[in-house]
């Protein structure tokens, strides 16, 4: 799978149903394994952002157009 693939698909968090945000990068290992998700949240904000990371093993699922996450788990 693609970066750009994953930057399609929409993240929410099942904890409470909202969506996160959206994937503007990932960080990989020297193997090239994903360490995390490094994601922008705008909010409805024109020209300020959030950035910050979902650990690919907050990954739940990821589906053909979203990619579920439990932040509750670190």
């Amino acid at each position: 799978m693609r970066l750009s693939d994953l930057q399609l698909k929409e993240i929410v968090n099942i904890s409470n149903g909202k969506r996160v945000g959206m994937i503007i990068d990932v960080n990989v290992d020297e193997k090239g394994n994903i360490i995390n998700l490094v994601l922008e949240d705008r909010r409805g904000r024109k020209f300020s952002h959030e950035e910050y990371n979902i650990s690919w093993n907050q990954i739940v699922k990821i589906g053909d157009d979203i990619i579920l996450v439990d932040t509750r788990n670190k």
